[in-house]
């Protein structure tokens, strides 16, 4: 099974969407922080069962994002791990890479 690693900038990203909740509600903070690692383990057993990222240019399959609590996260899934590239704001204006 594929082990999960976190980029550097989506850890941060993630931290201060979950920090940005925290300030109106910790118990709100604490269900999307559950909620998102719960879908991302499950991941290593079936890491396509998201679709490719629309946002990803020349996008070969492997690239793949969900939304879960108004916030997506886009990976990448490589023979050994899953990688996790980004965590936004549905809201924010989307960034092609």
């Amino acid at each position: 099974m594929a082990e999960i690693i976190w980029d550097t900038k989506a850890r941060n990203s993630f931290k201060k969407q979950i920090d940005h909740i925290k300030k109106d509600s910790i118990q709100a903070a604490e269900n999307v922080f559950d909620d998102i690692f719960r879908i991302l383990d499950t991941l290593p057993s079936n890491p396509k069962k998201f679709p490719p990222d629309k946002f990803k240019t020349d996008n070969d399959g492997n690239f793949r994002s969900f939304e879960s609590n108004s916030l997506r996260i886009a990976y990448l899934i490589t023979d050994k791990h899953i990688r996790i590239l980004r965590v936004r704001h549905v809201k924010q204006e989307p960034k092609h890479y």
